[in-house]
């Protein structure tokens, strides 16, 4: 083999190793959704930011993208995972759509709801409905603030692992509509929502354990729909918050032969 062979050989074998890489052990791509009126972002580190919560998922190799425009089938192209955390103004129902085929086609979805009514098209087509009022509790409650609290009673499941609780700082109430969604936490049995709105329990109103956090499956993706943001923000990502995040990181950039 003469000189110029060796050195185009070499050249090509040099080519394969650097691309090949990138090809096979490039990351998962993780979509933070920032079109819909959000306040938290990911490119900031306030208090109340998310730049945290993108940290965990970078620690699972993902490659971090956010967007200001709005959801759609060519937008979500090549994506792994979506977080839409805070959004203020609705989905609209041709972003839901693409979600929903998003999912089903193997995307994975997270949900974290500041308010209800941005939400209120795409939860029922995932099979989940939300309650317009906040939950307080009795037990396990931080502080003086009844809607601040602990959540303990948790499913084992990917989210919960070496998890013994989190927190919740002002969150709405979860109720499955289909059988294959699975809750992963819950209040306590004492925990209620103001119906009449008097600011103190009284027999209208709803006393019981609510979900807080509901995961489920499409086709061949997955989603979890969490009924507080705070959680995941910088100044509350931290103890069981911060297990929390970095399972749902886990669970969401792992292999899919893993998932």
């Amino acid at each position: 083999m003469n000189l110029f062979t060796s050195r185009l050989t070499a050249l090509i074998v040099a080519a394969i190793f650097f691309l090949m890489p990138h090809q096979v052990q490039a990351g998962p791509v993780v979509l933070f959704d920032q079109s819909h009126g959000q306040h938290f972002l990911v490119e900031a580190n306030r208090p109340l930011d998310l730049s945290g919560l993108a940290r965990v998922f970078t620690e699972q190799g993902a490659e971090i993208r956010t967007t200001i425009f709005p959801i759609s089938d060519a937008l979500l192209r090549g994506v792994s995972v979506l977080i839409i955390s805070g959004p203020f103004a609705p989905l609209t129902p041709t972003e839901v759509l693409a979600i929903t085929k998003f999912i089903y086609h193997g995307g994975k979805l997270a949900v974290m709801a500041h308010i209800s009514q941005p939400l209120m098209g795409l939860l029922p087509q995932l099979g989940i409905a939300m309650s317009s009022l906040a939950v307080a509790e009795q037990e396990n409650i931080i502080g003086a603030n009844a809607r601040e609290f602990t959540v303990k009673d948790l499913t084992p499941h990917p989210l919960t692992i070496g998890l013994a609780g989190f927190t919740i700082y002002g969150g709405w109430a979860l109720l499955e509509k289909k059988k294959d969604i699975t809750v992963i936490a819950r209040t306590s049995p004492r925990a209620w929502v103001d119906l009449d709105q008097n600011g103190r329990l009284s027999a209208p109103d709803a006393r019981q354990a609510f979900a807080m956090v509901l995961a489920g499956r499409s086709g061949s993706g997955a989603f979890a729909v969490f009924g507080d943001d705070a959680i995941f923000q910088n100044r509350f990502l931290k103890e069981g918050n911060l297990q929390l995040a970095r399972n749902l990181a886990a669970w969401f950039c792992a292999r899919k032969e893993a998932i």
